[in-house]
């Protein structure tokens, strides 16, 4: 947490040891103050019978996968319990911030992990098929199963245990094939599935879904952890395009909070995705050079 300097992740302020009155030791860590959760905030629409305006699921998303670019790309981290409980909103500015690092871990390829990890509706499968070699795309399913809790004002996944966590999953993938659980887990062999079409993405949301909206949780949840897009391929989707617009505010008409100002996450990233994540406004405000740099 201390090397973590980044918008959109929560910052830790100070810790501190503390003992009890049998000597029970307790590291105590001081975070940033920020009001709601994404958990109360879609509890709000939800009670009311609403569902979240667009805008805002275009704006929380972006913030998140900024968020998760960072953390995968600079500290090298996965977050492995990403949930709207675990995901803090200012209600003023509407600045996002990732929080709860307790399960987080820096993955060494060819180390061995836990598969029980991460809060059930938002498990990749790959865990639930016990896979211990897995990747930060485990973050990624967990982003677009809040994507989809945003656009559906509930779980799209909600199971009751691992087994029923991966018969919802199927339902809507469809019963995934030799290759794509090998692509899972290589040393999962009890192949016994009922053959299951996929359900049509469409016909999960409801008919007005912005079709870019659909894509990007298409490409977010799929079952092979290789063909998920990065955190930062999320990034430049068009289902954001509009925050990248230069008039683009909020609903009341106050400014954004702040989208452009990427940090290391932009290392490595190759100069067509730099260009697509950088609107020209903000190119021209902050020097033609920066995309270069960013790239290099």
């Amino acid at each position: 947490m201390r090397v973590m300097n980044h918008p959109n992740v929560v910052s830790l302020k100070h810790c501190f040891f503390s003992t009890t009155s049998t000597d029970e030791l307790f590291l105590n860590l001081v975070m940033e103050y920020v009001p709601e959760s994404m958990y109360r905030v879609i509890k709000h629409y939800s009670n009311a019978n609403q569902r979240m305006p667009i805008i805002y699921v275009k704006l929380y998303m972006y913030q998140i996968f900024r968020g998760l670019a960072y953390i995968h790309t600079v500290p090298g981290v996965c977050h492995r319990d990403l949930k709207p409980q675990n995901i803090l909103v200012d209600p003023l500015t509407h600045q996002v911030k990732l929080c709860d690092f307790g399960s987080a871990k820096m993955l060494v390829k060819g180390e061995a992990n836990i598969s029980y990890i991460c809060s059930r509706f938002y498990r990749a499968p790959e865990l639930i098929f016990g896979a211990t070699e897995y990747t930060t795309s485990i973050d990624i399913w967990s982003a677009g199963c809040v994507l989809a809790e945003l656009l559906l004002g509930q779980p799209l996944f909600p199971g009751e245990s691992a087994v029923d966590q991966l018969v919802h999953i199927i339902k809507v993938l469809g019963t995934p094939t030799r290759e794509e659980v090998r692509c899972m887990n290589p040393n999962y062999n009890d192949f016994r599935f009922p053959q299951i079409k996929a359900h049509p993405w469409h016909k999960i949301f409801h008919k007005k879904m912005p079709p870019e909206a659909i894509d990007l949780a298409s490409r977010l949840l799929q079952y092979s952890p290789s063909l998920r897009c990065s955190a930062l391929e999320a990034c430049a989707h068009p289902f954001f395009d509009e925050l990248r617009e230069p008039n683009a505010r909020l609903p009341n008409g106050r400014p954004l909070p702040p989208l452009f100002n990427f940090k290391q996450e932009l290392s490595g990233a190759s100069p067509e995705l730099v260009n697509k994540l950088i609107p020209d406004h903000v190119k021209r405000q902050i020097g033609l050079q920066f995309p270069h740099q960013a790239a290099s």
